[in-house]
């Protein structure tokens, strides 16, 4: 299945330039952990990166660094690692587990963001596949009971 099939399509966004308090408000605002940071070419949305609740507080407020003097962009990791809407989720399972990411955003075939998945979202679709699979079994013995009754 490709993953921007189930990926999440309300993405909560904000730019390099906002600062570390800004992104907290429009974190508890959206109530959300992460927010990927876009640049913005031609009115499209580019992910250049991501921020986490965690990096705001293991980067900024552990180290009693004023959360206004702090941009996202200098907040940000350098390598964002993203997936393309057409990539099937056992690739993107795996681009994850290597790259040792929770959370990717997900862009469509001009780089523009389109989606954010995370781990959990996979674990729900494998789960979910599991589940079907599971229910077969309880199908095939009630098809077969009628079936030899007659």
């Amino acid at each position: 299945m490709e993953i921007g099939r189930f990926c999440n399509r309300d993405v909560v966004f904000t730019s390099r330039s906002n600062t570390i308090k800004e992104a907290a408000q429009i974190m508890r605002d959206y109530h959300v952990g992460d927010l990927v940071v876009i640049d913005e070419h031609k009115s499209r949305r580019v992910p250049c990166g991501i921020i986490t609740d965690r990096d705001i507080v293991v980067g900024v407020v552990a180290k009693d660094v004023d959360p206004n003097a702090v941009t996202v962009g200098e907040l940000m990791g350098s390598q964002l690692v993203v997936g393309r809407d057409t990539d099937e989720l056992s690739t993107t399972a795996e681009v994850m587990r290597a790259k040792g990411v929770r959370r990717m955003p997900v862009v469509n075939a001009q780089g523009e963001l389109v989606g954010i998945v995370t781990a959990d979202d996979i674990v729900d679709q494998l789960a979910q596949s599991l589940t079907a699979v599971a229910a077969t079994a309880s199908v095939q013995q009630r098809r077969e009971a009628v079936l030899r009754k007659s």
